[in-house]
C-alpha cells in the first residue's frame, strides 16, 4: 500500500508506481519469496522531523525511516520525507524519480533485516544489495559522486 500526502501528487506523479516496483525489486533481490506486504507512506518533512524526533531523538528530518514489524506476511512501515528527498537529490544531481527509488529500495532492505549501522561488513552488504537491485531497475550507482 503506498499512501500519499498531496505534495507527492504533484511532485512525483507515479511515485506509487515507482514504489511498488522498488519494493518488489529489493525483496526479489533480497531472494525472499512469497506474498509480502509493506506499506509506504510518502510525507512532509514537517511529519517525517516529528517521527525521527520520537523514534530516534533526532529533531531533524530524515529521508527515510523504516519500522519493521516482526511479522512474517506484513513486513512494516516505510517512511519517506518528500522535501528531504528533493533537496537531496537536487545536491546529488541525481532525478528525484531516481533517488525515490533507491530510498524505497533501502528502506524495503531495511524491513528484510538488513543494517548498515551495525558495522561495516554489513553496511558493505547492504550497499552491495542496493547497487544489484537498482541496476536491474536501471537506476545509476546511487553511491558514485557525482560532478
Amino acid at each position: 500500500m503506498v499512501e500519499l500526502d498531496d505534495g507527492w501528487v504533484k511532485a512525483l506523479p507515479d511515485a506509487a508506481r515507482l514504489a511498488r516496483r522498488a519494493a518488489r525489486a529489493a525483496y526479489v533481490g533480497a531472494r525472499r519469496s512469497g506474498r509480502r506486504s509493506l506499506t509506504v507512506a510518502l510525507a512532509g518533512d514537517a511529519a517525517v522531523r516529528k517521527l525521527n524526533a520520537r523514534d530516534r531523538n533526532k529533531d531533524k528530518p530524515t529521508n527515510v525511516l523504516s519500522y519493521p514489524s516482526g511479522g512474517r506476511d506484513f513486513l512494516g512501515d516505510i517512511v519517506l520525507a518528500r522535501q528531504t528527498v528533493w533537496r537531496e537529490a537536487r545536491e546529488q544531481r541525481k532525478s528525484p524519480a531516481d533517488h525515490f527509488t533507491h530510498l524505497v529500495v533501502h528502506g524495503t532492505l531495511h524491513l528484510l533485516g538488513y543494517d548498515h549501522e551495525t558495522g561495516e561488513l554489513d553496511a558493505e552488504r547492504m550497499e552491495a544489495l542496493e547497487r544489484r537491485v537498482l541496476a536491474k531497475l536501471g537506476v545509476a550507482d546511487p553511491y558514485i559522486e557525482r560532478s
